[in-house]
């Protein structure tokens, strides 16, 4: 249904092609395919490929990465995904790219109200970092990559969900004590790490361990009194 042009990148459950909708379609357009690894699952599919659907498909905002078709190919699940060029990790590492307050202003407004939209909608990204927010060659950004994605409203989940999760250096200091029970905030901390990496050039907080990354927030932000 959808042709692989070529392979942009591999997770743990998914390979990520770019593609080309349907020829057949009036307006042949540019995809990005996730193709989930459903043979090397014992149980069936990853639990992270059905919240990355379902929170996407609840989720249609401006500034959220847009599901534009599911489909199954030889034993395999395809998403197919709005195609963007690029993303804020790749912005930030190359030098030869100036950007100004303006940009840094631009693209936190529209991290925000992504984010903003998740959280009215009770779902926590709990995986925000700069390689997960997209961006178009207009310079629109979005919030992508969901598998880690949960419903905090979902009484059956209070007291229960991981506190592995969200990269380390994006990680709130409540999931490196072993919060069970949280919500919206572990987004907002990691929104504020991205925001400090924009204006510094060079991850705010890039530990090596878990205490290491408890040590640099408290030196950064003082240590908590008993």
């Amino acid at each position: 249904r959808y042709r692989k042009e070529r392979k942009l990148g591999e997770g743990t459950y998914a390979v990520v092609y770019e593609g080309k909708s349907p020829t057949e379609l009036a307006t042949s357009r540019q995809v990005a395919i996730k193709k989930i690894k459903v043979r090397q699952q014992k149980d069936g599919l990853d639990v992270s490929a059905l919240r990355e659907i379902k929170a996407l498909q609840e989720l249609r905002h401006p500034h959220i990465l847009e599901l534009l078709d599911v489909y199954a190919h030889k034993g395999n699940l395809n998403l197919v995904l709005e195609y963007l060029d690029s993303d804020l990790e790749q912005i930030i590492k190359d030098r030869s790219i100036v950007f100004t307050a303006a940009n840094i202003k631009s693209w936190m407004l529209m991290t925000l109200r992504g984010i903003e939209h998740c959280h009215r909608n009770w779902i926590v990204h709990r995986d925000m970092k700069p390689n997960n927010l997209l961006l178009s060659s207009s310079g629109q950004l979005k919030i992508a990559d969901f598998g880690l994605a949960r419903d905090y409203a979902d009484l059956n989940a209070a007291g229960r969900m991981t506190s592995q999760v969200v990269t380390l250096w994006y990680r709130a200091p409540e999931l490196l004590f072993g919060a069970r029970d949280y919500a919206s905030a572990v987004d907002m901390w990691s929104v504020g790490c991205i925001f400090a990496e924009l204006m510094l050039r060079t991850p705010y907080l890039p530990g090596d361990s878990e205490m290491q990354q408890l040590d640099l927030i408290f030196k950064a932000l003082g240590t908590p009194t008993e």
